[in-house]
């Protein structure tokens, strides 16, 4: 998948939970990303955060990095 349509996919998800409680909100991005999208496109995403991640909501960034963490990847 391009960037432009990863960064907007992952942004709607960001949109979407961002009016829950922060914690919520950071919990249900990283969840949602880790269950529903494919190894490569979370691969993708992490690299993406990891090169700046120009256009990336800040929950889509706090959840690549925790889903970088979870991997074990260097970025």
């Amino acid at each position: 998948m391009d960037d432009e349509k990863m960064v907007r996919q992952a942004n709607q998800i960001a949109q979407y939970f961002s009016a829950y409680p922060e914690d919520r909100a950071k919990e249900g991005v990283r969840g949602h990303i880790r269950k529903f999208w494919e190894p490569r496109m979370r691969t993708q995403l992490i690299n993406y955060a990891g090169a700046g991640g120009e256009g990336l909501h800040p929950l889509v960034l706090w959840a690549a990095t925790q889903l970088q963490d979870e991997a074990g990847q260097p970025v």
